[in-house]
């Protein structure tokens, strides 16, 4: 499938990701569903190992054995059980210190369901570990509401420690004509019109 436009947001994604190997790096990224998050940063990411990971909304001994997999898949290391998301996030950084690794958290202000005081300890661990790390930290979600009040909020952990921030919004009427273009060259003013509302014009 052809990706489009966001080759500003793109390039900005890979020299994150080239920083990270040297500083560690946390990048928000917000924006409504179905904007294509996910997409941008499978297709930014596309060339290295990512972890990706989509917090689902399950009991955390889930969650830590599906991170768990992941990091076995992806990058070959055999952490063991879990059942403490922070316990897992602070091997993830141990990893870090003698390896670069990405680490993608898909919907994270799902982890106020699943434990809240994650975000108090995902801060300590951070806090603790940054300096040595090379990881390149991408959480993204789809509730700008509380994305924002996790990260901009004075009295939240996680306040301050972003080192991007990244707020994905509709394509511009110039990229919607491509995809008609591409796919219906015989458009309509009435097509373009469905589609830009469709797509959240």
């Amino acid at each position: 499938m052809k990706f489009y436009d966001r080759e500003i947001e793109t390039e900005t994604l890979r020299r994150i990701e080239a920083t990270s190997h040297e500083y560690a790096q946390m990048t928000v990224i917000t924006g409504r569903r179905r904007i294509g998050k996910t997409t941008l940063i499978r297709h930014a990411y596309k060339d290295i190992d990512m972890v990706y990971f989509f917090v689902a909304r399950k009991s955390e001994a889930l969650l830590c054995d599906e991170l768990a997999d992941s990091i076995r898949h992806t990058l070959g290391e055999d952490l063991g059980d879990f059942n403490s998301m922070a316990r897992l996030f602070a091997a993830v950084m141990q990893i870090a210190k003698r390896r670069h690794v990405t680490l993608v958290f898909d919907e994270f202000q799902n982890f106020k369901y699943v434990n809240e005081s994650f975000f108090s300890d995902m801060q300590n661990i951070w806090d603790e570990n940054k300096e040595e790390a090379h990881i390149n930290l991408v959480v993204c979600g789809s509730l700008y509401s509380m994305m924002t009040k996790i990260f901009d909020d004075r009295k939240e952990p996680l306040y301050g420690r972003a080192t991007s921030r990244m707020r994905l919004r509709a394509f511009p009427l110039s990229t919607l004509r491509e995809i008609m273009r591409d796919n219906n060259p015989g458009y309509t003013p009435d097509d373009l019109l469905a589609m830009y509302m469709i797509t959240g014009g």
